[in-house]
């Protein structure tokens, strides 16, 4: 019982807090994808242990079932210029219905409606207004393809903790393997550490691989700044479960498999999807779905993921999938340990 004027550890934005040193940020991929380590935590017995992600195969026990957002990112930053000649920066977060886009602008106090940001010859962005959440619903004004437009000017959108210019490289490896529908402003990260020879060598121990599809807004870097979670304003954000994959999903629990779902990403498509018996049908649409503790998973049995930012919804999932105590003496771990972190780093999985 929770003795009066305290709170239950975990239920509270301050509990997410640790310190991380700066030098752990991954500011680069590894060199190659599987390189990375990978770090279990065992929920029945509390064992944390130290692997390597290449090492996952071995993990994953064979008729399970291994979950892919197969979300593709966008190059939905632009960068331009004022009519002055001040620099400006317009962020893609969705396309609307009447050929519009939903973006948030730098800077906020300049841009407003009627105003136009030049990102190249023939390519300008027009603000056309306001959202009552500060953000911008802008048009792309150019004489050609607009998604053309957007490949050859825009940039990746690299997480504000990458404190660097994006490269070409980026545009590869800010991208997993399995990539297909476009529609995101960042990666879904736990994906970037697989590699074709690792997913041929799941589906080779009979590992059932399944796609959804959800595409991560910028909310998902956004830290929550109130001390109640429940007050956390989540963003929408767009996904997909196909009626093939919902179909694989009941045939793996039919026989008992477990479902494994590679990043939060995929964790929350299912959540948002699976009905109050733990099945599953083709299901769209878009979720504002906010996993923390308590929660009860009927989804998911298992998660693989990256380490996430303090005071994150990200970190408060894990949380709820892990156990408070234990989420944050992993986390404490990782970074005694010289575990890289967020975007670029190191993975978990959560047995």
């Amino acid at each position: 019982m929770t003795e009066p004027g305290t709170h239950e550890r975990g239920t509270r934005t301050s509990d997410y807090d640790f310190e991380l040193p700066a030098a752990q940020i991954a500011q680069r991929p590894l060199p190659t994808r599987d390189a990375s380590r990978l770090l279990t935590v065992d929920r029945a017995t509390g064992a944390i242990a130290h692997r390597a992600f290449a090492e996952l195969p071995s993990i994953i026990t064979p008729g399970d079932a291994l979950v892919l957002n197969t979300t593709k990112v966008l190059r939905a930053r632009l960068l331009g210029t004022r009519d002055s000649g001040a620099p400006a920066e317009i962020l893609l977060l969705r396309p609307l219905a009447d050929g519009t886009w939903e973006a948030m602008v730098s800077p906020g106090g300049k841009l407003h409606p009627g105003r136009r940001v030049h990102i190249a010859a023939g390519f300008d962005v027009e603000i056309v207004s306001l959202t009552d959440r500060r953000t911008r619903v802008v048009r792309l004004v150019t004489e050609g393809d607009i998604d053309a437009a957007i490949e050859r000017h825009g940039h990746i959108p690299l997480p504000p903790y990458i404190a660097r210019a994006d490269t070409t490289a980026d545009a590869e490896r800010y991208q997993t393997v399995y990539a297909r529908e476009k529609g995101s402003v960042a990666a879904p990260t736990a994906g970037l550490h697989m590699t074709e020879a690792l997913l041929a060598e799941l589906d080779a121990r009979g590992v059932r691989r399944v796609d959804v599809v959800l595409h991560v807004g910028a909310g998902t870097f956004k830290p929550v700044e109130v001390e109640d979670p429940a007050q956390h304003p989540m963003h929408e954000e767009r996904y997909e479960l196909s009626a093939a994959s919902a179909s694989a999903l009941n045939e793996v629990r039919s026989r008992g498999g477990k479902i494994w779902a590679l990043g939060t990403t995929s964790a929350r498509a299912l959540e948002s999807a699976v009905h109050a018996d733990g099945s599953f049908a083709e299901s769209r649409g878009e979720t504002r779905l906010f996993v923390r503790p308590p929660y009860t998973f009927r989804g998911i049995d298992r998660l693989i993921t990256n380490f996430h930012l303090p005071r994150s919804t990200l970190l408060m999932l894990v949380a709820a999938l892990a156990g408070y105590d234990l989420t944050m003496r992993a986390y404490r771990e990782a970074v005694d340990a010289g575990y890289r972190f967020y975007s670029y780093g190191d993975a978990m999985a959560i047995l």
